[in-house]
């Protein structure tokens, strides 16, 4: 198998919202997302059986079917094994706008990981997955499972030649730094840790990633919706909550040293979230062709250094950071 990581690109699209996370939307809009993301250059593209139990695997999946496989780069999440279940009812209480037909059972030993990939290739309908992740082991009753099982599973997957690259999406920086510093994974999927408002992946994180070759597919680059606004107010949302005072204050200080330089503040997010030399990704949600090509156009954007130079001068960007060049 070819390094999987060749084909990831710069723009990532990850499909949670195609899950109908936080609202249901049809399959034509689903599909037309996809779809436009190929059109403006995505070519690595991220899922899991989290996001609308299967749903937005199965929606990704037969729209790629349409193009060359070898052309991009897909990514699903073990640690979650969907089951039946015969009660029904919704999964709004995970997040997601779709009827509860299965429920999720925590499961990061090797049996459990590989009977999720094996389910996620039937929902897919693809011929293989190219990167794998352990998916917020934090949040299971056993997080020390994912490292102890969950990853030496992965492992030997990798050597077999069924995955070409192995890692770990989370929240976490304890998680993430063990993992970047006690295994011999490929990537990292760094989830909000690392933005324009938080850059807390850089103390430990991104330079263990940067020493050992590790990638990193930066992920929750507007912080949950936050940083997606010209002008943040408090219908924001920050970390999937409310957002706190003390945060909008600061969002909306970054957002009017943007504003003086004629950058937004979403162009000024993922502009910054790219730029550090681990960065082999960003990775956006979607859930409308628009919002696709809008970030596409961001991203190809430049910035002023005037305005990295102001942010740090405001104590609003850490002097360490890497900024676009």
């Amino acid at each position: 198998m070819t390094d999987p990581l060749t084909a990831v690109t710069p723009l990532g699209l990850g499909s949670g919202p195609l899950g109908n996370l936080y609202r249901a939307i049809d399959e034509e809009r689903a599909a037309a997302t996809v779809e436009q993301a190929w059109a403006d250059g995505v070519r690595y593209f991220d899922t899991a059986p989290h996001y609308g139990v299967g749903l937005a695997e199965r929606r990704l999946g037969r729209v790629l079917a349409r193009h060359p496989r070898a052309t991009y780069a897909l990514s699903t999440k073990v640690g979650r094994v969907l089951v039946d279940n015969p009660d029904g009812g919704s999964d709004r209480d995970h997040g997601f706008d779709t009827p509860a037909t299965h429920r999720r059972v925590w499961d990061f030993s090797a049996d459990g990981v590989r009977r999720s990939l094996d389910d996620s290739l039937t929902r897919l309908g693809l011929d293989r997955i190219d990167i794998a992740l352990l998916h917020d082991p934090e949040a299971s009753p056993d997080p020390a499972a994912a490292l102890r099982e969950g990853y030496p599973a992965l492992a030997a997957l990798r050597e077999q030649g069924v995955l070409g690259a192995i890692g770990i999406g989370t929240n976490d920086l304890g998680l993430l730094e063990r993992f970047a510093t006690d295994t011999d994974v490929d990537v990292l999927m760094v989830a909000g840790r690392y933005t324009l408002l938080e850059q807390r992946a850089l103390d430990a994180v991104l330079p263990a990633c940067a020493a050992r070759g590790i990638r990193v597919l930066n992920a929750s680059v507007f912080n949950s919706g936050l940083l997606a606004l010209e002008r943040p107010d408090e219908t924001a949302t920050y970390a999937y909550s409310r957002v706190p005072a003390p945060v909008l204050a600061r969002a909306r200080a970054i957002a009017a040293v943007c504003a003086r330089h004629g950058v937004s503040l979403p162009q000024a997010a993922l502009a910054f979230a790219g730029a550090h030399p681990a960065v082999a990704s960003v990775v956006i949600g979607a859930d409308h062709p628009d919002h696709v090509t809008q970030a596409a156009a961001r991203i190809a954007t430049p910035t002023p250094a005037d305005l990295w130079a102001e942010l740090v001068a405001e104590g609003l960007l850490r002097p360490d950071a890497p900024v676009p060049a």
